[in-house]
């Protein structure tokens, strides 16, 4: 392409060197470690109180997973700019206490230009929050909800263990001394059924089979070579001997109830941006207009906030000479929680107070990026060494791949 030399080099500057591929490279592994700690710490809450309802429902590990795979949009818009902080945090670390950063700062490298990558990774970052926040945590807080509900309220599914007693209607309890087949096989099972007021049956069979037929509106048990005993109160009791009998019975709630489930949209935290914005200016039944602005502003102040994070995790990570330790992760650790809850804080003053989002949510936000640029200008040594003039003697030039090349005589 025949482009001007000005642009040439300034393309030429865009494309990514042998610094930006070790930066990189050292970068990606503590960022995956960090995600997947960060990503199992806010889990695990969630998981304990996940397995306690499931399991006192009686639902299946199908459902426990399904209502996992829904969790973690939203906590993984949580752990991302953690992860990337630590990471980041990390690596300037590592570089500063072997001097390597030293060296790149005497080869006329700034921390800006060693910064560069790691603020491309959280414009990438940024991009993906945009996409998790703005369209798929919508989706995946009302799947969640629903399969949480359906769990809830589903009452017994049939999924039985041996030994286990089990209720699939109020009047029918059975248990079995072997199951197998995910609970759909039956071995030794004993019922007793109360459906009738008049009577009580107990029946015995040697083998049972469970299944859900396709209008899923009764369970059906297939019993194999049993015995029914039925008692009338007031007579003596019958017996029967059967080779093969079926029992229709339904659970406790109706599948219709569950299938009445709300539709979604009808919680701000429910909407994409788009379905946000049109709200906001056409109106939506049931949601304040308030409660969509403050939804609005503060999912894109999140998004907007992320590429300013390896700044800051750059100017925290730098140690002075001869000190062994340095409090630049627990000062990022603060910065970020506080400035999360500073932008929660907001949200309820705008949904709640009617406060404009300028004021409580962009402000900060503001504020939040300046204090990371400047964290990072105050490391390189202040303002005063972003306008010292260079030397007209001598000058450094960087070579195309990010590095230092020779010194140039500014006569020659």
């Amino acid at each position: 392409m025949n482009l001007p030399p000005s642009m040439r080099r300034g393309f030429r500057g865009l494309m990514p060197g042998t610094l930006d591929h070790y930066l990189l490279q050292q970068v990606t592994p503590p960022f995956s470690i960090s995600l997947g700690v960060v990503m199992a710490a806010l889990l695990l809450e969630r998981l304990l109180a996940l397995f306690n309802l499931l399991a006192s429902n009686g639902s299946s590990m199908k459902t426990f997973v399904s209502l996992l795979t829904d969790l973690v949009p939203h906590y993984l818009g949580l752990a991302l700019p953690a992860a990337m902080c630590v990471s980041v945090f990390s690596v300037i670390r590592r570089m500063s206490q072997n001097h390597e950063i030293d060296a790149l700062m005497a080869s006329g490298v700034s921390m800006f230009r060693i910064a560069r990558p790691f603020i491309v990774v959280g414009a990438i970052l940024g991009v993906l929050s945009f996409s998790l926040y703005g369209f798929i945590q919508p989706y995946a807080r009302y799947n969640y909800r629903s399969a949480l509900y359906f769990a809830s309220h589903s009452g017994w599914a049939p999924h039985l263990q041996s030994h286990m007693f089990a209720a699939p209607s109020h009047d029918l309890m059975l248990t079995a001394e072997k199951v197998d087949d995910a609970g759909s096989r039956m071995f030794k099972v004993f019922i007793r059924d109360n459906s009738n007021h008049d009577l009580t049956r107990y029946i015995t069979a040697r083998k049972g089979y469970l299944y859900i037929p396709n209008d899923e509106d009764k369970i059906r048990l297939d019993l194999i070579d049993g015995t029914i005993i039925t008692d009338r109160h007031d007579k003596s009791p019958s017996v029967i001997h059967f080779d093969h009998t079926t029992e229709l019975f339904s659970p406790h709630a109706q599948l219709d109830k569950l299938k009445a489930y709300r539709t979604r949209g009808q919680t701000e935290r429910e909407l994409t941006l788009p379905e946000l914005y049109r709200g906001i200016r056409h109106g939506m039944p049931g949601i304040k207009h308030s409660y969509l602005v403050a939804e609005l502003h503060f999912r894109l102040a999140r998004t907007l906030a992320i590429p300013f994070i390896p700044l800051l995790a750059c100017a925290l990570a730098v140690m002075a000479k001869r000190q062994k330790r340095s409090l630049g992760l627990p000062i990022a650790a603060i910065a970020l929680v506080g400035f999360d809850h500073t932008l929660q804080m907001g949200l309820s003053l705008v949904a709640n107070v009617h406060m404009s989002p300028l004021l409580v949510i962009w402000l900060p936000t503001l504020v939040f990026g300046i204090g990371c640029v400047w964290a990072l200008i105050w490391r390189c040594g202040g303002i005063r060494i972003l306008m010292m003039p260079e030397h007209p003697a001598a000058r450094r030039t960087l070579s195309p791949d990010g590095l230092p090349g020779r010194i140039q005589d500014s006569h020659s």
